[in-house]
């Protein structure tokens, strides 16, 4: 391992692209301390502290937002927003291409029209960026955390303005950062910085095991023993053990190509595979599901308070009163609807990525075919089958990383802040991320016949090569 570091630096190529993706990650954790004018920080502190105590309403929508923005709206900062406008525009367009047909034509054009679909999704990006900008400098003006010079009159519009302003050039800049990475750096830039933000929230767990660590007791009252320590850890080796091998798991269905005689010579007969990923959807179902609970549980939340408050009728009381404590997250009708909404969008995403009738035609096509299945609708109906299958037990590998963090957070008093780490869709991105990374250094390394993490190899490659030539 430290040998494949070591080979890094010696290829100047590689090195100049590691530097300067650190460089990128080193400005946007400059930006993350440079707050929003107007803001009462001390203020704004305190509250984001409370949420991430509280497991419903504003506490949910924070704890959600933030792993995307790497806790930055916490303090408020330019880069508060963080690349999440980008990526839910860049989901949207992805979803739009496989369901709208002047899409997918403007696809098939190539460079030009994948251009043009950039192109759009910035657009769509600055309008996201302007809608949940006002959102959030709404919210802190209703919730007085705003400066009282910056409260009312002109004062009030120059929040708004600087605010709305700043958030947004903040996310584009994210953006333009990320397409840097992808140029001039190693890696997918927009998921680099994303995984940057949630690796920035780490310190902060460890802050707080080393707080409340006490070994003098088993657990309880806010504190963590030794036993607590080693389970925590051995938790996190292996859900993360765990992911990685979900991850990179695939299911390799044997293709055979069709020979062809011209001739005397026989060509074709080639055998290889069909690789499947056991995970295809990645961590869209989670996200997709996790962003989608957060509104009942704060409707219901919001409900059962105005009821109260303003004296309805008992069985309205009693009604709003119980959606809300079962779908406050941990609750048992929670995690279900949670579950079944995640394998719908399991489903979902795959059958909008993967088509097994195409995939048939190609092989068709391409005169390769499964053994034991004639070409065309009866290959389509195997792949499909075993898709399914394939979708099922990745959904359910996604289920237990989505419920581990909740079941950790509310029956051993971890704060989710901390238990996030131990499964969720922020440990899912940071897995995939980084085996995507890893990837692409052990490929610059291997091209150029260095020893590289996952595989060995011949270190004086290059003085032969260079000899020779």
């Amino acid at each position: 391992m430290l040998q494949a570091f070591l080979n890094i630096f010696r290829v100047a190529d590689l090195r100049n692209r590691v530097f300067f993706t650190l460089g990128m990650l080193v400005i946007y954790r400059i930006g993350f301390w440079i707050p929003l004018v107007g803001v009462d920080q001390v203020a704004l502190s305190d509250a984001a502290q409370r949420a991430a105590e509280d497991s419903s309403g504003f506490g949910r929508i924070l704890q959600f937002a933030s792993v995307f923005s790497g806790g930055a709206l916490g303090q408020s900062t330019i880069f508060g927003l963080g690349i999440m406008p980008y990526i839910t525009a860049s989901i949207i367009f992805q979803l739009l291409q496989s369901v709208w047909q002047p899409l997918q034509e403007l696809k098939k054009e190539g460079v030009s029209g994948q251009q043009r679909i950039m192109e759009w999704t910035r657009y769509v990006t600055v309008l996201l960026c302007i809608v949940q900008g006002l959102m959030w400098l709404g919210y802190m003006y209703s919730q007085n955390l705003v400066q009282p010079a910056y409260m009312q009159g002109a004062g009030r519009m120059v929040f708004y303005i600087s605010g709305l302003t700043a958030l947004t050039a903040g996310s584009m800049f994210l953006m333009w950062l990320g397409e840097q990475i992808d140029k001039h750096g190693i890696g997918n830039g927009v998921s680099i910085i994303l995984t940057a933000g949630i690796l920035s929230r780490m310190p902060g767990a460890v802050e707080w095991i080393i707080a409340n660590f006490d070994p003098s007791i088993q657990s309880g009252d806010g504190k963590v023993g030794v036993i607590g320590v080693l389970l925590l850890l051995a938790g996190f080796v292996v859900v993360v053990g765990g992911a990685v091998l979900i991850t990179v798991a695939q299911r390799r269905i044997p293709i055979q190509q069709a020979k062809h005689i011209r001739g005397r010579k026989m060509y074709g007969g080639q055998r290889h595979f069909l690789p499947l990923r056991l995970n295809h959807s990645g961590v869209m179902p989670i996200i997709f599901a996790s962003s989608l609970m957060v509104f009942p549980s704060t409707l219901f939340g919001w409900l059962a308070s105005k009821a109260s408050a303003e004296g309805w009728s008992q069985w309205l009381v009693e009604i709003t009163a119980f959606f809300a404590q079962n779908f406050q997250m941990g609750a048992y009708p929670f995690v279900i609807v949670e579950i079944v909404m995640i394998y719908f969008f399991a489903y979902f995403w795959v059958t909008v990525q993967l088509s097994p009738g195409d995939m048939a035609k190609e092989l068709k096509k391409h005169s390769s075919f499964i053994p034991g299945l004639r070409p065309g609708p009866r290959t389509a109906e195997y792949l499909e089958m075993v898709i399914e299958r394939m979708t099922y037990v990745g959904a359910g590998f996604l289920c237990i990383i989505a419920i581990i963090p909740t079941f950790v957070s509310q029956y051993f008093g971890v704060p989710m802040y901390v238990s996030q780490f131990l499964g969720g869709t922020g440990l899912l991105i940071v897995v995939s991320v980084m085996l995507d990374l890893v990837q692409r250094i052990e490929a610059n390394l291997l091209m150029r016949n260095y020893a590289g993490f996952l595989s060995s190899g011949n270190e004086d490659g290059p003085r032969l090569r260079s000899a020779r030539g």
